[in-house]
C-alpha cells in the first residue's frame, strides 16, 4: 500500500518516491478503501494482496489516471510490484519497498517535497463479492468460451462496497481502460453506480443493474453492458 500511496503521490505531483510513516501493519491490517484527506476524488483499494489508486473529478466528470498491482508487507516496509500504470507503462513490473506508518484509520505519508498527505480508511459493509477476479470466460452463441489467463487481461477489483475493472497487459505495459464506483449485490442482483469511465466520461452517473451468482467459486455475472449491448460473464478469484 506504500507503493500504493507512493504512486498516487507519484501522480499527483509528478515527483519521485514517497516516504510512509506506520505503526502498525499487515496485509490484513492495510485492507479496505481509502479516500484523499484532502481530495475524496482520489480512492485507493487495498484487497487480497492487491491494490489500485484511481484519481478523478466528479464536477465535472473527468478521469485522471489510476495505477495498482501486487503487494505485501515486511515488518514495517510495504513491497509493491506494479501491474498497470495509465499514466506511466515504464512503471509496469517495477518492485518497490516502502517504509509507512499506519494507526488503523489514517495512513499518514511524508512526501519528498516535506508535503504531509492523509489517507482515511472508509466504513463498510459486506456485500458478498470481495476480492480479485479475472475475467475467464464469455457466453458467445449460447455456448460458454474460456480465456485463459495470460499478459492481457481483465480484473475486477471489489471491495465490500467499491468495484474496479481494469484492462492491461502487464507484459507491455499497455493500459487499455477502466471504470468504477459503487456497487450493490443483493438476492442474486449485481448493481453497479459508475463513478468514473476512462474511455468515456459521459457514462459516469449511470446505474448498471446485473443478475449475479457465484456458482463452484466463479462469478456468473449477466445483463446489459454500459453500451446496452447483452452480456454474460463469468469471473474467477485470483489466489
Amino acid at each position: 500500500m506504500a507503493r500504493l500511496h507512493f504512486v498516487v503521490l507519484l501522480l499527483l505531483t509528478q515527483i519521485g518516491w514517497a516516504t510512509l510513516s506506520v505503526a502498525q501493519n499487515s496485509a490484513t491490517d492495510l485492507q479496505g478503501v481509502y479516500k484523499d484527506a484532502s481530495n475524496a476524488d482520489n480512492i485507493l483499494v487495498m484487497q487480497d494482496g492487491y491494490f489500485s489508486v484511481t484519481s478523478f473529478s466528479s464536477e465535472p466528470s473527468n478521469f485522471i489516471y489510476t495505477l495498482g498491482g501486487h503487494y505485501e508487507t515486511q515488518g514495517s516496509e510495504l513491497n509493491v510490484e506494479i501491474d498497470f500504470h495509465s499514466a506511466d507503462a515504464s512503471l509496469v513490473g517495477e518492485y518497490f519497498a516502502i517504509p509507512m506508518v499506519y494507526d488503523g484509520k489514517t495512513l499518514t505519508v511524508d512526501r519528498p517535497d516535506g508535503f504531509e498527505q492523509k489517507w482515511i480508511k472508509q466504513d463498510e459493509s459486506s456485500q458478498g463479492l470481495a476480492g480479485i477476479w479475472r475475467i475467464s470466460g464469455r457466453k458467445v452463441n449460447d455456448e460458454i468460451q474460456s480465456i485463459p489467463k495470460r499478459a492481457r487481461q481483465t480484473l475486477k477489483v471489489l471491495s465490500d462496497e467499491r468495484f474496479q475493472w481494469i484492462a492491461m497487459n502487464t507484459e507491455t505495459g499497455e493500459f487499455f481502460g477502466t471504470g468504477g464506483g459503487r456497487y450493490t449485490y443483493k438476492n442474486g442482483k449485481y448493481t453497479e453506480h459508475i463513478e468514473f469511465f476512462s474511455r468515456d466520461n459521459s457514462r459516469v452517473g449511470m446505474k448498471l443493474e446485473f443478475n449475479g451468482e457465484v456458482i463452484d467459486g466463479n462469478w456468473h455475472h449477466s445483463g446489459k453492458s454500459s453500451k446496452g449491448s447483452p452480456i454474460y460473464e463469468i469471473w474467477s478469484k485470483v489466489k
